[in-house]
């Protein structure tokens, strides 16, 4: 998922389906982000891009947050990943559990998406297994305001890694 740098001038000269191309995966199968922070042009910086599509999400309202939320595959999953959740997933050891391991991942994710209608999502760079799931044990005993809160600070986690790897 490493790309060339962009330089500032080259991502403000992009149409929008170039841009959408280059950053319509940052957040997990939702190019819609892409698409509104697009019209934020011209970003003073890399970190103006950040916080144009932070801003997009946060803006976006709680429907489409929860759908974004949604987007995400459980973590842990032998389910078909897209390409960062996959490489993500696995420098955490996910795909490498143990049965047990997997066991509890499975419980913890079936719980936490029945109590909070989406799946627990983690920021799973430089993260580990045994982290993962004590996060996990701990924020399926949170409210549910607080735990959409996270999950969206999550994802915004996830994104700014994808977005380092890109720019």
């Amino acid at each position: 998922m490493i790309t060339e740098p962009l330089s500032i001038a080259q991502l403000n000269s992009m149409d929008c389906p170039t841009f959408v191309a280059r950053f319509g995966s940052v957040f997990e199968r939702s190019p819609w982000v892409a698409e509104q922070a697009w019209q934020a042009r011209p970003f003073k910086d890399h970190e103006a891009l950040e916080r144009a599509m932070q801003k997009a999400v946060l803006e976006a309202g709680q429907a489409r947050q929860l759908e974004l939320l949604r987007m995400h595959p459980p973590l842990g999953t032998r389910l078909q990943l897209s390409g960062y959740s996959r490489l993500e997933q696995a420098g955490a050891g996910l795909l490498e559990a143990n049965s047990a391991e997997r066991a509890e991942l499975e419980k913890l994710n079936r719980d936490y998406e029945l109590k909070f209608g989406f799946p627990f999502i983690f920021a799973v760079r430089d993260a580990s297994l045994r982290s993962i799931l004590e996060s996990c044990r701990t924020r399926i005993r949170a409210d549910a305001k607080s735990e959409l809160d996270e999950s969206l600070r999550q994802v915004f986690r996830i994104a700014g890694f994808r977005l380092a790897d890109l720019l």
